[in-house]
């Protein structure tokens, strides 16, 4: 019976499942024979060392497999972060909307004061403008009067101090009549 590569516990065959398709006519020394026999049952044994694990592990659709059950998890954790985000929106949206509207309707009630409000301040703008100009023109008016009453005492000065000095040398010329 001939060996095959299934018949092998571990999926390897043996070294005497092998058979030559042509004989050398020249043998190898005894010491590679054994060499080479070791280096057989060394790779035999460790093939079959390897657990059913690793031998899993070392196939390639495990591994695509492993690969898109991690990628699933992943996905649905995903998934559900995104689904608590979207439900956090949701309860913004819901209750956001109902204060916006309430935002809306004050603002609504308030457009008539406002607009009130507005035309009373340009009315009192209007009002203070006037009142500056009017200020303005008093104040322009008071210098002038100043300026004026400031002219007229200095020349009233002047006619004071003239009167003065000459009270002056009409009383020291009496004076000196006097004692004389």
């Amino acid at each position: 019976k001939i060996k095959r590569w299934s018949d092998s516990p571990c999926g390897v065959p043996a070294a005497s499942a092998r058979t030559p398709t042509h004989r050398s006519t020249t043998r190898p020394a005894p010491a590679m024979a054994r060499s080479a026999t070791i280096l057989a049952l060394v790779a035999v044994g460790l093939g079959c060392a390897l657990g059913a694990e690793e031998q899993t592990a070392l196939n390639p659709i495990r591994k695509v497999v492993t690969l898109l059950q991690a990628m699933q998890k992943k996905v649905e954790k995903e998934g559900e972060v995104e689904k608590e985000l979207y439900e956090k929106f949701m309860c913004h949206c819901k209750s956001g909307s109902g204060d916006l509207s309430a935002s809306i309707a004050a603002a609504e009630a308030k457009v008539p004061d406002v607009g009130s409000n507005i035309e009373a301040s340009e009315g009192k703008l209007s009002q203070t403008k006037e009142d500056l100009k009017a200020a303005q023109e008093d104040r322009s008016s008071a210098n002038a009067a100043m300026k004026e009453a400031v002219a007229l005492r200095e020349k009233e000065a002047a006619a004071f101090a003239a009167e003065k000095a000459e009270s002056d040398t009409n009383i020291a010329a009496m004076e000196k009549a006097i004692a004389a």
